[in-house]
């Protein structure tokens, strides 16, 4: 196919993208669902799971082989933008306030699933046929265990300024708890993602450049004032450039230093400088990356998500286990290191169900786990049934938690029923 037919044909998927997101999101927006999880699923239905199940010729039509290389660089945009504009939410001043008890239960939300995962890993390593063969089994532990640890932090904020907890007690705990366990599970993957090179040099690579990207971090971050003036000096259209060049050297940066372009994108975002013109200049490319560009990551992710591949009696074992693992490792942990803290039973279950949602996150570590060889397809499938099975069961367990407190104590406000403000 040449570069002149390619053309139509990515402009042709890029519609069924986009209308059948849309149609699948509105459908599970009915269940209670957010829209991310019916981005989710249409990319699993896009795919050969479903649609090349069923019509595995208009598969191929849709998307052929060679249309794939266009929808992942047009995913990576979509995926930067977002990752930068998360990055630039990110408050570390509401952290403080919740401190002591965010630090347990993030702590918790991290270790605990990762040493399962870490656990599980190396009891079937030789038994269940799913791991790369070149790749160590140290790595594809660590990397399990690191998926298992993600949070969707994103998704966890948009369902509670949905339900209007941002001021509770739960709220402001969930979403402190959910921002550090996220910072620290991207950490934790760029240290496995750097132990995937032949030899010292890609290490070398990772550690040298990862100490020259927090050295210019820290100083954005120091010369915050000076930037923001700067920055606020400039009309619409410029500062709406320099923000998109920035970002894309960022994400330019860390792929090659071996990090990949998330990383660079929501460090930046974090350091940015904040001022009512740059925030009006995310929320500009921001839309249009969220609507166009990231459901074409959730259908080169659906394209490399094969069931099929689960049908052996030990994946399936394999596939519940990792299930059952990370709600256990997520779920449970957070919700007693919670009640460890002194947290109410509510609120605990409350910040456990959020904690345990992997969504978009998950998906973006397993992509990134692929890219490198560190996943094969079945393992790929196998955390992508992860990802969805956590981040469905979010809202409706949320739902039967506010239903069992209604029904106990039915005169009290529902803000009241899950704390009061910190």
């Amino acid at each position: 196919m040449t570069v002149t037919e390619l053309g139509p044909v990515f402009f042709l998927a890029v519609v069924v993208i986009l209308l059948v997101c849309r149609l699948v999101g509105r459908a599970l927006r009915a269940l209670g669902q957010p829209p991310v999880v019916g981005e989710m699923v249409a990319g699993v239905v896009l795919g050969p799971s479903v649609l090349g199940l069923l019509a595995p010729g208009l598969e191929t039509a849709l998307f052929p082989p060679e249309l794939r290389p266009a929808l992942y660089v047009a995913g990576q945009i979509g995926l930067v933008v977002f990752m930068f504009q998360t990055g630039y939410e990110f408050r570390s001043a509401g952290i403080r306030a919740v401190a002591r008890p965010a630090a347990m239960i993030s702590g918790a939300g991290i270790f605990v699933p990762l040493a399962l995962g870490v656990g599980l890993t190396y009891a079937v390593h030789g038994r269940v046929d799913v791991f790369p063969k070149d790749v160590s089994v140290t790595v594809s532990a660590l990397f399990v265990g690191v998926t298992l640890a993600i949070t969707a932090f994103p998704m966890l904020a948009r369902i509670i300024t949905e339900r209007g907890l941002t001021g509770t007690r739960f709220g402001s705990l969930s979403l402190a708890s959910g921002a550090v366990d996220d910072a620290l599970a991207w950490v934790l993957l760029a240290g496995v993602l750097s132990l995937t090179g032949t030899g010292t040099g890609p290490l070398v690579l990772a550690l040298a450049g990862s100490a020259g990207l927090v050295v210019v971090l820290a100083l954005i971050a120091r010369s915050g004032p000076r930037l923001t003036d700067l920055v606020n000096r400039r009309g619409p259209d410029e500062l709406l450039l320099i923000t998109v060049v920035a970002l894309f050297i960022a994400a330019w940066y860390t792929d090659r230093i071996g990090l990949y372009a998330v990383f660079g994108a929501f460090s930046l975002g974090v350091v940015f400088p904040r001022s009512a013109p740059v925030d009006r200049a995310v929320e500009t490319i921001a839309p249009i990356s969220r609507i166009v560009f990231l459901p074409l990551f959730f259908t080169y992710s659906g394209l490399n998500t094969d069931f099929a591949l689960l049908a052996s009696p030990g994946l399936l074992l394999f596939t519940a286990g990792c299930v059952a693992l990370a709600v256990l490792g997520k779920l449970g942990a957070c919700w007693l290191a919670a009640r460890l803290a002194g947290e109410e039973g509510g609120v605990a279950l409350r910040i456990g169900t959020l904690m345990n949602a992997r969504g978009l996150m998950q998906l973006i570590a397993i992509n990134i786990g692929l890219a490198a060889g560190i996943v094969t397809p079945s393992m790929f499938a196998v955390l992508v049934v992860v990802a969805l099975v956590t981040t469905v069961m979010a809202s409706p367990m949320l739902t039967l938690w506010d239903r069992i407190d209604a029904r106990r104590a039915p005169d009290r406000p529902r803000a009241e029923r899950v704390g009061a403000a910190p």
